[in-house]
């Protein structure tokens, strides 16, 4: 059972953890937002599910965020995904740290920020890109994932049981360091987990 957590130890938890970076080399770069919020007394992240009319990993359940674009550091990237996306507009001081690059099989290499939100949070979700924000509460995150093995990797693909369906990386394995590193203080690498087959285009 997760207890609650306060913005310092949020960030002292995420300042004592070594993330590690990628050179991106050839692949794009994106950014994404674990926003902590509180919703009647209960703190959690938030988590959308894509619009399925969308190009691009469409009708997948995704954290908040997007490519880099020119010209655009990695935290003011994800920012502006979090307001075009979800509405929320956070300020740079929100930012309370980030957790590993994760390189993706659709060829990017994604940067993780975590937000502080908190309560009373006013938002607005853009319909042509998500299509519901879920809150999911600490408690229900701090659940143990699922490894599954797949013939055309050897790497371990990981599911998290949330929702009453299973969460895919990338989503799940920056979700499940997420619940490692800031809510049980455990230094926990995720770049070597799989994403499923569909999740490679």
């Amino acid at each position: 059972m997760s207890r609650e957590l306060s913005r310092e130890e949020v960030t002292e938890r995420l300042l004592s953890f070594k993330y590690v970076t990628v050179d991106h080399g050839v692949r794009r770069r994106a950014a994404v937002v674990i926003a902590i919020a509180e919703d009647d007394g209960v703190q959690g992240i938030w988590l959308t599910k894509r619009q399925p009319t969308l190009r691009s990993h469409s009708g997948q359940w995704a954290l908040p965020g997007g490519r880099i674009d020119e010209g655009e550091t990695a935290e003011q990237a994800a920012l502006r995904e979090l307001a075009e996306e979800v509405g929320y507009l956070a300020e740079p001081t929100d930012i309370l740290g980030r957790l590993d690059d994760y390189v993706t099989r659709s060829g990017y290499v994604m940067t993780p920020y975590v937000v502080w939100v908190g309560a009373g949070a006013q938002y607005r979700v853009n319909p042509d890109e998500v299509v519901h924000l879920f809150d999911i509460p600490f408690d229900e995150l701090d659940v143990d994932p699922i490894f599954l093995q797949i013939p055309e990797s050897d790497r371990p693909v990981i599911q998290l049981p949330l929702l009453g369906r299973r969460i895919h990386a990338p989503t799940a394995a920056v979700m499940y360091q997420f619940r490692e590193v800031v809510l049980r203080g455990r230094p926990t690498r995720v770049g070597h987990l799989e994403q499923p087959v569909f999740a490679w285009k």
